[in-house]
């Protein structure tokens, strides 16, 4: 399972590169593993308003579907059109070329409520168990 350095995450698997008060976000390796092959996507429009922990788009896969939380409140100001023309690229790529939206964030100081990637490993190593 890849955890990448550098990001931040949510117990509901989602991830987060924070770079100013800009936030890319997506879902996690595991939780892409978790829900097998993705077939669709629903994103969020730009300019819509998300709150940290809130469900602000839906992935769907021959397994289920399943909501996906904001990592941070904010406004959306860029969504990802590729992937949702290609929700395949999420079993491919879930860290680079897979990334949902990026968030103008409203408080950054919401990175606390946030594992880095040692804490998420140990997260999701704890639910195998």
């Amino acid at each position: 399972m890849e955890v990448p350095h550098g990001l931040w995450y949510t117990k509901e698997h989602e991830w987060v590169k924070i770079e100013g008060n800009r936030a890319t976000c997506g879902i996690t390796d595991y939780a892409q593993h978790a829900l097998g092959d993705i077939t669709f996507v629903e994103l969020p429009k730009p300019g819509s308003v998300c709150g940290q922990f809130k469900q602000f788009a839906v992935v769907e896969s021959v397994k289920a579907a399943s909501d996906v939380y904001a990592p941070l409140s904010g406004k959306v100001v860029k969504i990802n059109e590729v992937l949702a023309r290609q929700p395949e690229l999420l079993n491919q790529s879930p860290f680079d070329r897979a990334w949902f939206v990026v968030i103008e964030c409203s408080d950054t100081a919401e990175k606390e409520n946030l594992m880095d990637a040692a804490a998420y490993r140990a997260y999701v190593e704890g639910l195998a168990a």
